[in-house]
């Protein structure tokens, strides 16, 4: 199985409905499942098109998800960036996500050399994504309560970071 990351483009969309559609996948995403690939092609020329760092996640050449970078721009905020992923379900517990995580780490303090910090918020129950985190090395920093609404509902998240210099650590 080789892993790689690629950007997304508008060819992709059956892929992309793969994991868009997936109830399981959307769970913790701020996302509901698309229901028509309209939505979806729309999605993507508004969204991913010019988005800085959105990238599918490939196995062996297809798309199977996505990983997302969000950057600051506020000054004070420009050295974090945002750390966001989905899989389709029906990939999970095969290590792709971790893999995929590890890739955009050794990557994005290059591309982005302002970067100091990537941080990822994940919803408390999210068991998997917490384990995810840990096994790429992410440092979890606390559960900030009451921190964000999720599909209508206030929820807590753990912080979890990694940073620069963790590399030479």
């Amino acid at each position: 199985m080789e892993l790689t990351l690629r950007p997304l483009d508008l060819t992709d969309i059956d892929d992309f409905m793969g994991w868009a559609t997936d109830e399981k996948a959307a769970r913790y995403c701020s996302w509901e499942p698309y229901q028509d690939k309209s939505e979806a092609i729309k999605f993507i020329n508004d969204q991913v098109l010019s988005h800085p760092y959105y990238r599918a996640i490939c196995v062996d050449g297809r798309p199977v998800g996505a990983i997302s970078v969000m950057s600051n721009t506020a000054a004070r905020d420009k050295c974090r960036g945002e750390l966001g992923y989905v899989l389709g379900s029906k990939f999970w517990g095969k290590g792709i996500v971790t893999a995929a995580v590890k890739l955009v780490m050794e990557r994005i303090f290059v591309e982005w050399p302002e970067l100091e910090r990537l941080e990822a918020l994940v919803d408390v129950e999210n068991f998997a994504s917490q384990r995810v985190m840990e096994k790429a090395g992410f440092q979890r920093e606390g559960v900030l309560r009451k921190y964000g609404v999720l599909k209508g509902k206030v929820r807590d998240y753990v912080m979890f970071s990694f940073l620069k210099t963790d590399f030479v650590s």
